[in-house]
């Protein structure tokens, strides 16, 4: 979250979508309902575990990035359980994933 004051969401999440660590930053408007969240959450769990499918042959996902009107999200794996799911305004700057990338890099345990 510090990373960026363009930062909205942070949070890790298991496989079944359940939330490990996170937050959302003070003073952010919810564009989606408490319902909406999970759902999109879903799909973006979903949609990471359908491209691992492809792994071994093209590699390891480094990370996902969608972009909407209002938000990006992004999707980047920890470990072949957790995700970390990030939402940020759309105007963040294009350097925010590398940040985001050598940190995870700086403290990763389980290659």
């Amino acid at each position: 979250m510090n990373l960026d004051e363009k930062t909205r969401f942070v949070t890790i999440l298991d496989k079944s979508g359940t939330v490990v660590f996170g937050g959302q930053r003070e003073g952010i408007k919810n564009y989606l309902s408490e319902t909406e969240q999970k759902k999109s959450i879903q799909h973006a769990l979903d949609s990471w575990f359908l491209r691992s499918e492809f792994s071994e042959k093209i590699g390891d996902g480094k990370y996902a990035m969608a972009k909407y009107g209002k938000i990006k999200r992004f999707t980047i794996p920890l470990n072949h359980a957790h995700l970390l799911y990030i939402t940020t305004e759309p105007e963040i700057n294009d350097s925010f994933i590398e940040d985001v990338l050598k940190l995870k890099e700086a403290h990763e345990i389980n290659k």
